[in-house]
């Protein structure tokens, strides 16, 4: 292979990956930082976010679902008239 005067490749002119991937850095920090160094997967970032989603989602229609059920009984009070009450508990 033959080269030409005056052309260098990236490599040879000093330059560098942009980033941290072109970086001098120990294995150590690699393996605790390798959120710095592994290329983005677009999948499993969705499938990430959909999961959460979903999660947040499914604990908001739980509480709806508890908020709607009252748990009420009949009560009857001092003068003999009943009414329903809701269901509390000692900590309320």
């Amino acid at each position: 292979m033959v080269k030409e005067a005056g052309k260098e490749s990236p490599e040879e002119k000093g330059f560098r990956t942009p980033g941290l991937r072109g970086a001098q850095t120990t294995t150590l920090f690699r393996a605790v930082n390798p959120e710095l160094f592994i290329k983005p997967n677009k999948p499993v970032m969705v499938f990430g976010l959909v999961a959460i989603t979903l999660s947040v989602g499914y604990l908001g229609y739980l509480h709806a679902v508890k908020e709607n059920d009252q748990q009420l009984y009949e009560a009857i009070d001092s003068q003999g008239q009943r009414y329903m009450k809701r269901k509390t508990s000692k900590w309320d």
